[in-house]
């Protein structure tokens, strides 16, 4: 059984919970509170971050490192595409998340800039899949969390991707919030 310490409002836990709901997998979640980390969460993970999924003796952090470990572990659904060099550019683009869409994310969030609004208006959406699942949790948070009224092309890609059961579970995961 694999458990996945996760917390709600994570973004990079919201990466993981789509990954395992797209493919299917049962796990069992223990909610972690952000503002008053458990000791033993340090043990899990030395940096005291979420998510950490767990399947018998593997302890494994960082949700990029997570969901790639899920795709070659449960082939089925693929998230990244067949091809060696269509995979590259799918780990590429999560790679350079940060410059796409986080740093301004993170920004705007905490009051600093503005410039979240032109990255969204130049965002290039990738198709539904491994990088789509990575940018999805900010780009749904951006909307629903921060009123960030979404380009329409962003928009459209949203209501794409919000067709997928697993990405309609995480909306339903931040209406909760």
């Amino acid at each position: 059984m694999i458990t996945l310490y996760d917390a709600a409002r994570c973004p990079y836990c919201a990466r993981v919970r789509i990954a395992l709901a797209e493919k299917g997998i049962a796990y069992e979640p223990v909610e972690i509170d952000l503002s008053n980390r458990p000791a033993w969460l340090y043990e899990k993970n030395p940096a005291g971050r979420v998510p950490v999924l767990e399947e018998d003796t593997l302890v494994l952090p960082e949700s990029v490192v997570i969901m790639e470990y899920l795709d070659e572990r449960y082939p089925e659904p693929a998230l990244l595409p067949a091809d060696p060099a269509a995979r590259a550019i799918e780990r590429l683009r999560v790679l350079r998340f940060d410059e796409e869409l986080g740093r301004d994310y993170y920004a705007f969030r905490r009051g600093d800039d503005n410039a979240l609004l032109d990255r969204l208006r130049a965002f290039d959406a990738p198709r539904y899949g491994f990088a789509a699942i990575a940018y999805l949790p900010w780009i749904l948070r951006a909307r629903d969390m921060l009123g960030v009224e979404l380009p329409s092309h962003v928009a459209e890609w949203l209501e794409e991707a919000s067709e997928h059961p697993a990405v309609r579970e995480e909306i339903d995961v931040l209406a909760a919030l």
